[in-house]
């Protein structure tokens, strides 16, 4: 290996000092599909351990339901493993065009486009439709991927406080000289669980003649009423222009994501996004269960009902308990710490009561707002619900944040 010695230690002390500031990033290894509950090996090399899972962005249960893994066999016997291929040369099937329908109608949108991942969809989508010309206009704490997409585009780029209205409202007021200006806003922030403001949103930015993008990905199969989105829970649908989602959390919790718009910026997509033009399309598998999925949040809305009604219960639960969250309806429940060491020594000492949660600290979270972020699923039991909420409150006391 001709990596230089220099480099090597370089890196090797800044992975010391990750360990020495308890900032070290860990992985667990399951040993079992994913469920309400499963078997983890941590750390490594150690026996195998059974635990209530409120990690897994598997709101609706459907990682390993039955009817999903039927239809992903189905998809693998019927199309094959994957298409060795792009999607404009040879690797668009009729699956792919079928679940494009089916998604930008679940939406309530023009037409789809399908790529390997959100995090794909959103660096893809920036660069594609604005230029020097323009101005993208983003809520502070949006998700990575977005910012990683904002930064590929020559746009003009500017920050929003996040959820403040008025800020941007100033900053659609500075950048009126622009040809296209685009708000940009997660629906759901994926760390506080918190909702984007999207009617207020809509209303600035059609004063204003601007555009709005939306990341569904932590809403797309549960948040409103028929579990379409923050835009149908907000009762914007058709005022939001440009929807990104993923198919990797609620529906299936597998991979794959997609950027559903009109018509015309759908087309423009397709012939000028990168990672839609240079990357494989989704595999046949995923795209057979996906579709299946779809099928099931049509057909009924009983595993959204239950995912909500299941974060109501521990959100009250655990605010009775004395713990600190900040009040919200979405399944992500954010147990505010403060301190990286304290949220490490929660987590694992949750593990040993059979709970499996993860810390969460700088940089993914703002210094000295450190947080163990609970994730509940219509898989989860009641019983799931107390065992946890019974065990944050045993090690709660005996670390002394909770009296």
């Amino acid at each position: 290996m001709a990596l230089h010695i220099k480099v090597k230690e370089f890196y090797r002390q800044e992975l010391v000092e990750l360990q020495n500031a308890d900032l070290f990033k860990e992985e667990r290894y399951i040993h079992t599909p994913q469920t309400a509950s499963i078997k983890v090996e941590y750390p490594p090399d150690s026996p195998q351990k059974e635990v209530v899972n409120f990690c897994a962005n598997n709101y609706l249960g459907l990682s390993s339901h039955p009817a999903i893994v039927a239809a992903a066999k189905q998809g693998l016997e019927e199309r094959g493993f994957g298409l060795s291929s792009v999607r404009f040369i040879c690797g668009t099937q009729d699956k792919h065009k079928e679940l494009e329908r089916k998604i930008s109608k679940f939406l309530g949108m023009e037409d789809a486009i399908l790529y390997s991942s959100c995090f794909d969809a959103n660096l893809g989508v920036f660069e594609a439709l604005l230029g020097e010309e323009d101005a993208l206009i983003s809520d502070e704490l949006n998700h990575a991927s977005i910012i990683d997409g904002i930064r590929l585009c020559k746009a003009e780029r500017r920050r929003f406080k996040h959820m403040d209205m008025h800020d941007l409202e100033n900053h659609l007021k500075q950048t009126m000289n622009k040809r296209f200006r685009m708000i940009v806003t997660d629906g759901v922030f994926s760390m506080d669980g918190d909702l984007a403001p999207l009617e207020q949103i809509c209303n600035l930015a059609e004063e204003y003649e601007a555009m709005v993008l939306v990341d569904e990905s932590h809403a797309s199969g549960f948040v409103g009423p028929t579990g379409r989105g923050t835009h149908e829970h907000y009762d914007v649908m058709g005022r939001v222009d440009i929807i990104t989602t993923t198919f990797g959390k609620a529906l299936g919790g597998a991979s794959g994501g997609c950027i559903a718009s009109s018509q015309e910026i759908i087309n423009i997509l397709r012939q000028r996004s990168r990672p839609y033009l240079f990357s494989n399309t989704i595999s046949p598998s995923v795209v057979a269960a996906t579709i299946k999925a779809i099928e099931m949040m049509q057909g009924s809305t009983a595993l959204r009902d239950k995912v909500m009604s299941n974060a109501l219960y521990f959100r009250q639960k655990m605010t009775e308990a004395g713990f600190a969250i900040r009040e919200g309806i979405h399944p992500i429940v954010p147990i505010i710490l403060h301190e990286a060491e304290i949220v490490q020594q929660m987590s694992r000492m949750l593990y040993d009561e059979g709970i499996y949660v993860v810390g969460f600290f700088y940089p993914v979270v703002p210094r000295g707002r450190a947080r163990i972020r609970v994730q509940i699923s219509a898989a989860h039991e009641r019983e799931h619900l107390d065992k946890a909420i019974e065990a944050f409150t045993k090690v709660g006391k005996k670390l002394g944040v909770l009296k």
